[in-house]
């Protein structure tokens, strides 16, 4: 909220009007764009196969990258924004996943460097979660969220190779730890009935689309190869992406202005 006001000669007699702020709502052709892309690097991927790898590869390697620019710059320009430090925080995490993609989109087998970009970025996150609410303010959402993450881990956990597993464990932990803060922010905004709810709900929805991504990349890894993973595996990572861009934006578009007439 901003307040503006001046002191008069007549007196100081207060009154308050409401003010536009300026307001950047998202492009549908932007959106629109940004989904076409994001179908590309699907198709790319999973047209990327067999005699045709070397075909569609190059649809891949364009696309996949491009979207999480996109992504990127959505939640940079948005107006208006929840805070500049969140905002920060968010875009540092969206930097370290296109990282991520391009690390682990390369021929050679850069699994671990990947997984250390993917999470700075959920550090990034979670760190712009804790930015407005503290840590396990609702404590049941980050037990369930850590529960989630053991079950996967212990499921798998003959899967994993033993140089992987230290890697592995500390992911999982810090991915988890995002998600739980993630849906306990969203529930302390909600109860409280707060104008930041709908951009918390917004991180939620990204956080545990996230968490689903990984842990279908895991299984497909790590257990056994899932029909069509790359498109299950892209999508809710592109969709965590994009929910997690959009809570950088707040949903008032109205200031209070105090003025001394």
């Amino acid at each position: 909220m901003v307040m503006i006001g001046y002191q008069s000669a007549a007196g100081s007699r207060m009154s308050v009007v409401t003010l536009p702020v300026v307001s950047r709502p998202i492009s549908t052709w932007y959106a629109l764009a940004t989904l076409l892309v994001a179908l590309g690097a699907i198709a790319g991927a999973l047209l990327a196969t067999g005699a045709a790898a070397t075909n569609w590869s190059w649809l891949h390697w364009i696309c996949k990258p491009l979207a999480t620019a996109l992504i990127l710059l959505l939640a940079w320009s948005v107006q208006p924004v929840l805070s500049t430090r969140y905002r920060r925080r968010i875009a540092a995490g969206i930097v370290c996943s296109l990282f991520g993609d391009v690390l682990l989109m390369l021929p050679q087998d850069l699994f671990v460097p990947g997984l250390v970009a993917f999470l700075c970025g959920h550090l990034c996150f979670l760190a712009a979660f804790l930015s407005d609410s503290r840590f396990a303010v609702r404590p049941q959402w980050l037990l369930a969220s850590w529960g989630y993450g053991a079950v996967n881990l212990w499921l798998l956990w003959d899967s994993i190779g033993v140089s992987l597993r230290l890697p592995v464990i500390v992911y999982v932990v810090v991915l988890s730890s995002m998600g739980g803060q993630a849906l306990a922010r969203a529930w302390m905004f909600v109860r409280r009935g707060d104008a930041q709810a709908g951009g918390a709900c917004r991180a939620a929805v990204g956080a545990v689309l996230f968490m689903l991504s990984d842990s279908l990349l895991a299984w497909n890894r790590f257990h056994a190869a899932i029909p069509l993973s790359s498109l299950w595996v892209l999508s809710t990572y592109y969709l965590a992406l994009w929910w997690i861009a959009r809570s950088v934006q707040r949903d008032d578009t109205l200031v209070e202005a105090g003025v001394a007439q």
